[in-house]
């Protein structure tokens, strides 16, 4: 009996946070698409933390929402606690981070997948590539059923030949026990797709009912709840929230630790992969820090209908009874039980610099990659490169220019530009040092940035750019006014301004002027401001923020202009490195393997110094004045 064979415009592989979002995204954009997973149930699985953003990372949240993503909106509809981090800090590193439900999570996601136009979702085993003079032109299963397709993003997880560790025990499978992918990694690297092996970790998950929770300090949400999505009603959202509690290990809990290390895995050299540098198992964090007497707990629900809860801070690959007595040297953790085992995972993924900026392989047309199979770690990160991925693999197939996001422009375009360019040796993590930029990529101006760039594309409806637009008028309007509006040193303004402990004004002053001392704002001048308009909270923040910050937003778009001039000196894809004379053979080697598309992305790779973008400069002034020679002799030429 013949195999089944069925085409679709793009197959999409795993259905984890970077699948979900490339399927949505390429199926929003008029491509039949067909979403493969080794369980409909784990699509939009949480197998980690249960919470979506945080520090950095509830940037890139609200950049893919502002593009026309999903997480947003679905981390709105099933969180129960939020919090604002970083708030007694400047805007830029000001953070969004919610404890999701997450079976309510997945749920949601799921409902919105099984209710788009042009998306299948498919239970089935992807174990090979098709291809054909180097281009992707389909897929087969474990079935040896072939989909033939224009366009495959791969978003594998962290399922590929997935082992998971505790003590002695090893077993082949995803996390929480899920099939693994044991067989499109032969089929990767028989196309020559170099891999990486890499590990990540969770901790235990505990019973409820077995913590005392008065020896804990409890952690509470934000009175006032943002929403991540900027279509979601703020109003809507507002909720009683469940609460997280935080203790702390100690010395007896890192004295049973050290005394257990021969029967960690992570020591012994049973686990090969390496581990997130800025996530490690609790064994790391006690052999890496001997001096730190305590490390934090952070003990948060799993969902609101549960009594399972995730011990945060306390991942380890140490045995079961290891884990029992560990865990019950914390306070509140005296009686604890245990629901799921702590574990390590083990996985393959790829070296991401084989991948363009676009995501798409260099040496496979056609092939897209996104999320932990990039070497990458966290839903975030994964959701908002599926992003991108799915637009990309859409607009391959549409004919149309690949879109891509540079390091000024976003901490998405941050993240793949680090992804692709630098060299990545463990889970690469998303923070806000990152970036170079951070001032001019707030988490609350996403949709200032970027909505255009989503409307454009397609993502972005109609209504919601005219509601974009109107905002952004708004805000500049408001802007303008204050810039006008000057107040005088009368009685009413001096007192106003000796409560609060400003310097009185010995003339007149604009608003905006005002506005801009430390101990003022927009808020707080309300009451000397007697034209001042109704206006929304976000319209209010992004005025007092673009007035307050006004003198150093204006340096960093400076900056932003002198790394575009870089950006914009393209170097041709196809030259070969070795025979640019004053070249370093390390910068050399390194350019013929990443090969830049431009002189700014070169001089961020790794073994290229700052004398070999020197060369790189004079070998580019050297061409553009062959040419516009060549140019003169031809019209010389014509003149004759």
């Amino acid at each position: 009996m013949a195999a089944l064979k069925e085409c679709y415009d793009i197959v999409v592989v795993g259905a984890g946070h970077a699948g979900c979002e490339a399927a949505l995204a390429s199926a929003r954009l008029g491509m039949e698409t067909i979403l493969f997973t080794v369980s409909v149930d784990s699509i939009a699985l949480m197998p980690c933390n249960p919470n979506i953003g945080g520090s950095s990372k509830g940037h890139l949240v609200r950049e893919l929402d502002a593009l026309g993503g999903e997480m947003g909106k679905i981390i709105d509809k099933a969180f129960i606690q939020s919090k604002m981090l970083n708030v007694s800090k400047g805007p830029a590193v000001h953070s969004l981070r919610a404890q999701a439900d997450k079976q309510r999570y997945t749920r949601q996601m799921r409902e919105v997948l099984e209710n788009t136009d042009h998306l299948t979702i498919r239970q089935a085993e992807v174990t090979e590539l098709v291809v054909r003079d180097g281009n992707v032109v389909g897929v087969k299963t474990l079935s040896g059923a072939e989909y033939c397709c224009k366009s495959v993003v791969l978003a594998t997880g962290t399922y590929l030949r997935a082992r998971c560790i505790y003590g002695d025990v090893s077993n082949h499978t995803g996390p929480n026990g899920l099939q693994a992918a044991n067989y499109l990694t032969d089929s990767l690297m028989k196309n020559g797709i170099e891999m990486y092996r890499f590990k990540t970790g969770t901790p235990a998950r505990v019973d409820k009912r077995s913590i005392d929770f008065s020896k804990m300090e409890e952690q509470f949400g934000d009175e006032k709840v943002v929403p991540f999505s900027f279509t979601t009603d703020s109003d809507s959202i507002q909720r009683k929230q469940v609460s997280c509690w935080l203790t702390y290990t100690n010395e007896k809990t890192h004295d049973i630790i050290r005394k257990n290390l021969d029967r960690s895995p992570l020591f012994s050299g049973v686990i090969e992969g390496t581990g997130p540098r800025y996530c490690p198992s609790i064994e790391d964090k006690v052999v890496k820090f001997p001096d730190k007497d305590r490390h934090q707990v952070f003990v948060e629900p799993e969902g609101e209908y549960t009594n399972e809860m995730y011990l945060g801070g306390m991942s380890s690959s140490l045995p079961e009874d290891v884990q029992v007595a560990m865990y019950r040297t914390v306070p509140g953790l005296e009686h604890v039980k245990i629901v799921r085992n702590a574990y390590a995972i083990e996985y393959d993924c790829i070296n991401p610099r084989q991948l363009n900026a676009s995501l798409e392989f260099k040496n496979l047309k056609g092939l897209f990659a996104a999320g932990q199979f990039n070497g990458s770690s966290g839903y975030e990160e994964a959701a908002a490169q599926g992003l991108i991925a799915g637009i990309n693999a859409a607009r391959r197939i549409q004919g149309k220019e690949f879109f891509t996001l540079n390091r000024s422009q976003a901490y998405i375009g941050v993240l793949i530009d680090d992804l692709v360019t630098k060299e990545n040796h463990e889970p690469y993590r998303m923070m806000t040092s990152r970036a170079e930029y951070r001032l001019l990529l707030r988490q609350d101006n996403a949709d200032e940035r970027l909505t255009s760039f989503g409307y454009e594309i397609g993502l972005i409806s109609e209504e919601r750019y005219r509601n974009f637009l109107e905002k952004q008028e708004q805000i500049q309007q408001e802007i303008e006014r204050l810039e006008k509006t000057i107040t005088g040193a009368g009685e009413r303004v001096q007192k106003f301004l000796e409560k609060r402990g400003s310097a009185l004004l010995k003339s007149g002053s604009t608003l905006a002027e005002l506005i801009k001392r430390p101990e003022l704002s927009y808020e707080a001048i309300a009451s000397i401001d007697e034209e001042r308009p109704q206006v929304s909270e976000e319209v209010a923040q992004q005025v007092n923020i673009r007035i307050k910050y006004e003198g150093y937003i204006r340096r960093q778009n400076i900056q932003v202009k002198q790394f575009k001039k870089m950006e914009g000196k393209k170097l041709e894809e196809d030259f070969d490195y070795m025979k640019l004379k004053g070249l370093r053979r390390e910068a050399a080697q390194k350019l013929n393997q990443i090969k830049p598309s431009s002189v700014g992305q070169a001089s961020r790779i790794s073994g290229v110094s700052p004398a070999d973008i020197s060369v790189l400069l004079v070998y580019l002034e050297q061409m553009k004045h062959a040419k516009e020679r060549e140019v003169d002799k031809t019209d010389g030429k014509k003149s004759e």
